[in-house]
């Protein structure tokens, strides 16, 4: 028998500069519990420098943490990408941050970019911005990712900015993803203009960068316990 399992899987920490300074893992992990979800996953623009911080405050409560990072592509497109686990996700991020442009961030302009420990004390502040595009192709991106074990998702596709339809005009059918991510406040329209879309599996997250925007217990999907292993069948269509 199965049972339905509540998930947001596009959460931003205070690494990301667009996102609060109070998106620190107790208040996201709490927050996530009071609202009920099963799972979240941590997806700060190019980095998973609070993903561990973010796991940790997880451990012991009912609720699983999904090692994540928000990539954004050489042609300027964001993808959800998910891992397996914290070893997987931490390696690529370090060939992603070699791939980042040497750029200072302007915290005036773009907001702080704080790593935060467990306890959501600040361990350091992000010098480079991490918001930009690396030198790496969504082609690229999709592979590395897979090869990993991972799931990479074209991220807030109904967007007329940082989405593959935007920016590439539609979804390459070469790169075969399974799923793809609506803006909740779109999802009905947006399927209706573009009826192609029907043969995806679309998710639908919050990409929250503050508190309140984390998702209620809207989307789900059904396994007979919670895993990440299921969740990722789920994604896949398996």
């Amino acid at each position: 028998m199965s049972n339905r399992y509540f998930y947001d899987l596009h959460i931003h920490s205070a690494l990301s500069s667009c996102a609060e300074n109070d998106m620190t893992p107790n208040n996201i992990v709490n927050m996530a519990l009071l609202k009920g979800l099963d799972f979240i996953a941590i997806t700060d623009h190019n980095s998973a420098e609070n993903v561990k911080a973010v796991m940790k405050c997880a451990q012991n409560k009912d609720i699983i943490v999904v090692p994540g990072m928000e990539l954004e592509t050489a042609e300027e497109v964001h993808l959800a990408c998910l891992f397996p686990d914290l070893e997987s996700v931490i390696e690529y991020s370090r060939k992603i941050y070699s791939s980042l442009p040497e750029i200072k961030n302007n915290e005036r302009i773009f907001g702080q970019q704080l790593v935060v420990d467990s306890g959501d004390k600040i361990i350091r502040i992000v010098d480079g911005l991490l918001s930009t595009a690396t030198r790496l192709t969504i082609d690229e991106i999709v592979e590395n990712v897979r090869d990993m074990g991972g799931i990479a998702i074209p991220a807030h596709v109904d967007r007329k900015s940082y989405s593959v339809i935007s920016n590439l005009g539609s979804i390459p059918e070469c790169l075969q993803f399974s799923a793809i991510e609506l803006s909740k406040e779109n999802e009905k329209s947006f399927i209706f203009k573009h009826p192609e879309l029907k043969d995806y599996n679309i998710i639908i997250s919050s990409d929250a960068h503050c508190l309140g925007n984390i998702l209620e217990r809207t989307s789900s999907f059904p396994a007979e316990f919670k895993s990440i292993e299921n969740l990722f069948g789920f994604l896949r269509n398996i």
